[in-house]
């Protein structure tokens, strides 16, 4: 028997109807990321896509999303960087939310993550968040929801009741990945992903195209995402990703 989903329901769904979202991270990253995804927003399957406001090309992803309205897409809140090749800084600075940057100002990358977590005020936390949101907002957008960036909620659990806090103030949905924060945002009868998201990256690059066609044929009942990240193979994303 097929699992009954609530959150079909509260958007309007049968409780058995399949449900995908196709979502591309990273707006905003790099040039490369944007003309990608705005053409797989466009001309693909891509039906939202979530938005890095701290990265040094969100001014133009800010521009097409003004440009585009019929565009859906959430904030990809940022607080952590992916390596030293490429990097970015919050909002508020440093002077603001030491806690959230190392030596150089910068966030802190992946590979830190638990040196991080150690020094990391939940409170600056917030604060740069809501500057990230509050930013797109006074752009005159409006997002749908709020997902985060590489940062892992098993190994910091209560990271997410300020994301919870947010996305109830700011009225948003949220992606979630972990079981038990899934059901957590079920319990409070809210619309959420019945299942982790699939992340691109979990896929090999071999087969990968195969590999989609069997997870579509076999989605379950309720709602799914799937997380992609297009990107120009030009010379700036090769340098940003060897």
């Amino acid at each position: 028997m097929q699992p009954v989903s609530e959150t079909n329901q509260l958007l309007g769904y049968p409780a058995d109807a399949r449900l995908l979202i196709i979502n591309a991270d990273d707006f905003g990253m790099c040039h490369a990321a944007n003309m990608a995804i705005f053409q797989a927003l466009t001309e693909g399957i891509v039906c939202s896509t979530t938005l890095m406001v701290p990265c040094p090309w969100s001014p133009q992803a800010i521009a097409i999303l003004r440009d585009n309205p019929d565009l859906s897409f959430g904030v990809h809140l940022t607080a952590i960087g992916d390596s030293l090749d490429y990097r970015w800084r919050p909002l508020l600075g440093g002077d603001q939310v030491p806690s959230l940057v190392d030596e150089t100002g910068h966030f802190y990358v992946f590979d830190r993550m638990d040196e991080y977590f150690a020094q990391m005020d939940l409170d600056q936390l917030e604060l740069e968040f809501r500057a990230q949101i509050n930013t797109v907002l006074d752009a005159g957008l409006l997002p749908t929801h709020l997902d985060w960036h590489s940062l892992r909620m098993n190994r910091k659990p209560e990271l997410f009741d300020v994301m919870f806090r947010l996305a109830r103030e700011y009225d948003l949905a949220l992606r979630v990945r972990e079981r038990p924060l899934i059901e957590r945002v079920q319990r409070a009868g809210l619309p959420v992903n019945d299942y982790d998201f699939l992340d691109s990256y979990m896929l090999p690059t071999d087969g990968k195209l195969d590999a989609y066609s069997q997870l579509l044929r076999e989605l379950p009942a309720g709602l799914s995402e799937w997380a992609v990240h297009p990107g120009v193979a030009d010379a700036e994303l090769l340098a940003i990703e060897p």
